[in-house]
């Protein structure tokens, strides 16, 4: 990845967790990415990153490791929420 993507992708992590914070009053995040297959990549050339939002007192991985949705929510309210706060440049 050149410098150009690197900041891209920079300015897409910001753009996320202010839409975060703002539709849901994230207190802070997890952000990872897996590259490659040992790392758990499904397709080795594929970059994507994770932004997980976080808040003090919650239950920490559940919803990424044990499937459970801690705040249920339906998925095209999630991205109604997040579309309305994502940031334009």
């Amino acid at each position: 990845m050149g410098e150009a993507e690197t900041a891209e992708l920079g300015a897409f992590t910001k753009h996320a967790m202010t839409a975060l914070r703002t539709s849901s009053g994230a207190q802070g995040f997890n952000i990872g990415m897996n590259q490659g297959d040992v790392a758990g990549a499904g397709i080795a050339a594929h970059l994507h990153q994770h932004v997980v939002p976080r808040w003090g007192g919650d239950t920490n991985f559940m919803p990424i490791v044990g499937h459970t949705k801690v705040l249920p929510q339906l998925l095209g309210e999630t991205r109604k929420l997040l579309a309305e706060a994502w940031p334009v440049p």
